[in-house]
């Protein structure tokens, strides 16, 4: 089942994050299903998954999303625009909701939870944590678009995190101002066009030796 490493690799070196995408050229129904559990099955701290994925394919939000993208026009040609959301806060319900899924998933009791549940209470809940809940949900978020990211190269998915976006605006459009969600991040997934200029130079990176230390 493993990939091997000159497919990673490649595939880490093929992608680049994609300037222009050509338009109407659409993710086929099957590749998009395995993206999409790529963001279902990423990992989160303590499991708690605080985020929804809104894909966006109808071409008049879009279109009401692009001037607030900083007019890029990534937000209005690719196949598949992603808006990553971020849970505002985290409840006693939230920690609940897993302790119960994980109890049904595995076969067990609720309560030979109990020790788990109340660390996420005692950390995230109670704890200084709570404070600033909103950046570690944030912190979460960016695991899947990173997973995101990867899983849509080894598939020959081009790919384009954007964060020149507001917010704000985008929560208004998306009817999510009371929402117990927010808009964190955005990718747009599709294909490259021939003419992104973008897709032909050299990736930079700092040498392996500069940022890996072994100790």
């Amino acid at each position: 089942m493993a990939a091997s490493s000159e497919t990673l690799l490649n595939a880490l070196q093929w992608r680049y994050a994609t300037k222009a995408f050509e338009a109407g050229r659409q993710i086929d129904a099957a590749t998009w299903a395995s993206l999409e559990q790529s963001l279902v099955l990423t990992a989160s701290s303590y499991g708690l998954q605080p985020w929804k994925f809104l894909v966006i394919t109808d071409a008049a939000i879009r279109s009401e999303l692009r001037p607030h993208s900083w007019n890029q026009s990534q937000i209005t040609d690719c196949s598949h625009l992603v808006v990553l959301l971020k849970k505002r806060t985290i409840t006693a319900g939230d920690a609940d909701r897993l302790i119960n899924a994980t109890a049904t998933t595995r076969g067990i009791e609720a309560s030979a939870l109990d020790g788990y549940r109340q660390m996420i209470q005692v950390d995230l809940i109670d704890g200084p944590r709570s404070q600033i809940i909103s950046q570690w949900a944030a912190n979460q978020v960016y695991i899947a678009l990173g997973n995101l990211l990867t899983s849509a190269a080894l598939l020959g998915v081009d790919t384009c995190a954007i964060e020149g976006f507001s917010p704000a605006d985008y929560d208004r459009i998306l009817g999510l101002e009371s929402d117990d969600y927010q808009s964190c991040v955005v990718c747009a997934c599709g294909y490259r066009s021939a003419s992104d200029k973008y897709a032909s130079l050299a990736k930079v990176r700092y040498a392996a030796s500069d940022l890996i230390e072994h100790r």
